[in-house]
């Protein structure tokens, strides 16, 4: 990006407000060429934060920032934010290893309130700061910025619903990119919301209600009035209901009328619903056109918007896999449906969606609801296919348990994004689910090697008669061709693909592969090194994995899941429930910490969770467990 005449000078809000209003659209502009010239090297969530420049721009100019607090929803937002403070000189380094987060972390920043990667977090946690400044006495501001997808969660309204009966001083900022209001009615809302929220008519208000309060009748009378007048023009009366005073909707993208009606709502002392629309890629016309795609992206040419092309990338996509299948299988099984949270391009619904409408569920962002969901159609004879990214399962966690296995319903979880899942960071890395499922009772839970195997596993999850889980890697597959027909595979049966003498290696999922690699490295070393796709982590195959230990007491389990409480442990506790001795294990996978974000190659080098970590594992066990065979 090329010199700036604003932008350059800004190193804190406090720079901001040195601006004169009239030159803050220029702001705006430059800010917005920067977004888009530094997601176009990284990727990263274009459309939702060219979409809330202005409105960032307004509430750093009209807060006090550190001392005010902003939490923001998600982060997908908050680009323009991370630039206006302090951050704008490092954001080329957005969402690479060792640089800025690609969402809002308090470890990065002290303007950074609140860290958040899952939605509808903002407005309880804004209730909990706003009700500990309270506490300590400290009369600084709390504003939560929450999109309108991230209303569809349960959460955003038990936190409304919380922070209306504390009757805190919050403000809620609804960004809403979706709504279509009418131009007349959106001038007259943008008008009647910046008079009244003037600070006359908001005192005059306050004393007339208290005047009329002796009068009950007539009170209720004009209370009615106005709530027919805003339910009219507005969708206030949600709002309302919650005890949040509803203003707007106001132009996202006017400063001025943004900067305004902020001013005057920003002491009001009550809880403040302030409802503003916005257009999501605004300033970037492939973004405007397409904000789908711009949502979540990676690096693009800035003139055309068209994705750059990755050399060399033949195989197809996990996701695109999965895709494919569960339509071949639902054309042959009519009581397959399928089920997302708000997701249904980035778990391959799309084509299932097109081809099954009234089969294809979206409950938008409310994974809670959509398991149960699913097991309400399970317990009436169909077989759910819920697709879902492995780290957003974690927020149902009790559904899965309760609702779905608790009678051993037959739903089938597709977990995408299993495993390290790159530059989104500890947010988003699918790095437990193999712990806290592997606990539940009934659940099957496999990881295919490659792309063919998660074809078998899903065409035996829907022909399997109890709640079954797949957990698959992001991105591309490993390139093998698809069986001419689909397999069913023998619940709980590994697959052993070369016995060893030295040591043997058990391995599930993506990292068979790289177990695969490490045996060939290992052999030039004159190390014999077995390995097995156990396929299976629940339930495992002891009577194979047994007979190999017997064989080759060195074992190496590996995985991209935490090690605590994963594949490996499940290993260790079937090895010694089985009283088998003289055996020394050694796990592969990844630390008791969260991962940071950075480059997928990047980050399984540093954890180990690749060939090289194995061999590095294998080395160290031949070392610290010599066999008298050997010697």
């Amino acid at each position: 990006m090329g010199e700036t005449k604003y932008l350059k000078d800004i190193k804190s809000p406090d720079d901001l407000k040195k601006l004169p209003m009239e030159v803050l659209p220029e702001l705006a502009k430059e800010v917005r060429e920067l977004i888009i010239e530094t997601v176009s090297r990284t990727g990263g969530h274009l459309a939702p934060s060219l979409g809330t420049v202005e409105l960032t721009i307004a509430l750093h100019y009209v807060f006090n920032l550190p001392k005010d607090k902003i939490i923001w929803d998600v982060g997908h937002q908050s680009y323009t934010h991370k630039i206006l403070t302090g951050r704008a000189d490092r954001f080329h380094t957005l969402r690479t290893h060792g640089g800025l987060s690609g969402f809002a972390r308090m470890s990065e920043s002290p303007y950074d309130a609140f860290t958040v990667g899952h939605s509808s977090t903002s407005i309880s946690a804004g209730a909990g700061i706003a009700t500990g400044k309270c506490l300590n006495k400290d009369c600084s501001k709390v504003i939560s910025v929450i999109g309108d997808g991230s209303m569809t969660a349960g959460l955003a309204y038990e936190g409304l619903n919380h922070t209306g009966d504390l009757k805190k001083d919050l403000i809620v900022v609804l960004n809403d990119n979706e709504m279509s209001i009418s131009p007349n009615v959106g001038a007259l809302s943008n008008f009647l919301s910046r008079k009244l929220t003037a600070k006359t008519f908001m005192d005059w208000r306050t004393e007339f209600k208290g005047i009329l309060s002796s009068t009950p009748n007539i009170y209720k009378f004009f209370k009615k009035m106005e709530e027919s007048f805003k339910a009219f023009v507005t969708p206030g009366m949600l709002f309302e209901a919650f005890e949040f005073q509803y203003i707007g909707p106001i132009n996202g993208h006017r400063l001025d009328h943004l900067i305004k009606t902020l001013e005057n709502v920003k002491n009001a002392g009550t809880p403040i619903l302030f409802h503003t629309t916005t257009v999501k890629g605004k300033g970037y016309e492939p973004a405007e056109k397409n904000p789908t795609y711009f949502h979540g992206v990676g690096s693009f040419e800035v003139a055309t918007g068209n994705c750059c092309k990755i050399s060399g990338a033949k195989a197809p996509s996990y996701t695109n896999v999965f895709g494919d299948a569960i339509v071949e299988f639902a054309r042959e099984n009519d009581r397959i449906v399928a089920v997302t949270a708000a997701m249904p391009e980035g778990t391959g619904l799309t084509n299932f969606h097109d081809e099954f409408p009234t089969r294809f569920f979206d409950v938008g962002i409310a994974e809670q609801h959509g398991v149960t969901f699913a097991a309400g159609l399970a317990a009436e004879g169909f077989h759910p296919v819920v697709a879902i990214y492995s780290t957003f399962l974690q927020r149902a966690f009790d559904q899965v348990l309760h609702d779905v296995c608790l009678e051993n319903l037959p739903v089938c979880f597709a977990m995408d994004r299993g495993g390290l899942v790159g530059e989104d960071g500890p947010t988003h890395h699918g790095a437990f689910d193999l712990s806290f499922l592997r606990c539940i009772p009934n659940l099957t839970i496999m990881a295919p090697k490659d792309e063919d195997e998660l074809r078998n596993m899903l065409y035996t999850a829907v022909n399997h008669n109890g709640p079954t889980a797949i957990r698959y890697p992001r991105g591309q597959a490993v390139g093998v061709p698809l069986s001419e027909k689909p397999s069913l595979l023998p619940v709980g049966k590994a697959e052993v693909l070369h016995e060893g003498e030295d040591m043997i290696i058990l391995a599930v999922g993506r990292m068979v592969c790289e177990a695969l690699d490490a045996r060939e490295k290992l052999a030039e070393k004159g190390v014999s090194a077995g390995v097995i796709n156990c396929r299976f982590i629940k339930p495992l195959d002891m009577e194979t994995i047994a007979g190999a230990v017997k064989k080759t007491p060195r074992v190496i389990t590996a995985e991209d899941n935490a090690l605590m409480g994963g594949f490996g442990s499940a290993v260790l506790e079937a090895i010694q429930e089985a009283g088998v001795t003289g055996v020394r294990v050694s796990r592969v996978g990844l630390p008791d910490q969260f991962v940071e974000h950075g480059a997928p190659g990047i980050l399984r080098a540093k954890y180990g969770v690749d060939s090289q970590g194995i061999i590095k594992t294998a080395e160290k066990l031949l070392n610290d467990f010599p066999l008298k065979s050997n010697g």
